[in-house]
């Protein structure tokens, strides 16, 4: 598996609304997109910094998994994302290397990107996604 760089960190939020202003002031920048993501029911944030990506989630149904993750763990670092060349190669690297997978396959996530998830059971406790053009 190549990763080139952290594409993105994502963080749970209660509210964009709340989160958005409160970053843009932390990093000096503005939000650049948000973005409602239907499948994965959540609204996202991006923010650019250097050439990784903060990814604000802010659940719109209870029973998603922003939703779940915020009720067992209030709003905080949900996980972390690389940049890979290809995430079915990857997955497919990863599960040989005996990781657990969520995704076995990927899936399109926030900005079009190809997504895959590993399992936290196997990756020492971090949600860890794979992202690819």
């Amino acid at each position: 598996m190549n990763v080139s760089h952290i594409e993105h960190i994502g963080i749970a939020v209660v509210s964009l609304e709340t989160a958005i202003p409160y970053y843009e002031t932390l990093l000096g920048t503005k939000c650049y997109a948000t973005e409602d993501v239907v499948d994965q029911k959540v609204k996202t944030a991006f923010f650019k910094v250097g050439q990784t990506k903060i990814e604000l989630l802010e659940s719109t149904d209870p029973e998603g998994p922003i939703g779940k993750f915020l009720e067992k763990k209030g709003p905080g670092i949900h996980h972390i994302a690389f940049a890979v060349d290809d995430v079915n190669s990857a997955l497919q690297q990863a599960n040989d290397a005996g990781i657990q997978l969520i995704d076995k396959q990927s899936r399109k996530g926030a900005e079009g990107l190809n997504i895959g998830f590993l399992h936290p059971k196997s990756t020492l406790g971090v949600l860890t996604e794979l992202c690819s053009e």
